[in-house]
């Protein structure tokens, strides 16, 4: 059974940094590719980055382009999202995603199969 577990979120101000982590079970994780997706109030998800199987190509949204990084730490099982200059706009609950063996980084929510269950990004102005 795979299982995919979201931390770090939490209340940051304006022009703050967070790092988001999400460990992966159940699966080989080092073959996948791996997501970070958002949900603010009111609003659909909307994807935010993403990375390829083999670490070496990645994928942003352009509203995050330059601000935040996508890493992945395969002896972890782990993906990462730094998010630095944060803005009130990115208050949201953040998800990962896996899906899509031996991948290339992909910002299309059907392009991957198993979620976690989020964790709660809030960025006071």
């Amino acid at each position: 059974q795979v299982q995919l577990v979201e931390s770090g979120g939490g209340l940051v101000q304006t022009g703050g940094s967070l790092r988001l982590s999400c460990a992966v079970s159940g699966r080989t994780f080092s073959r996948y590719r791996m997501g970070w997706f958002r949900q603010a109030p009111g609003k659909e998800r909307e994807s935010v980055a993403a990375i390829g199987w083999s670490g070496d190509r990645t994928d942003y949204a352009d509203s995050v382009m330059g601000r935040f990084t996508i890493s992945r730490d395969n002896a972890k099982s782990t993906v990462y999202l730094q998010m630095d200059s944060l803005k009130p706009e990115d208050t949201g609950v953040y998800y990962c995603a896996i899906g899509g063996q031996w991948s290339s980084p992909s910002l299309n929510h059907r392009d991957y199969d198993t979620w976690g269950r989020g964790t709660q990004v809030t960025v006071s102005s």
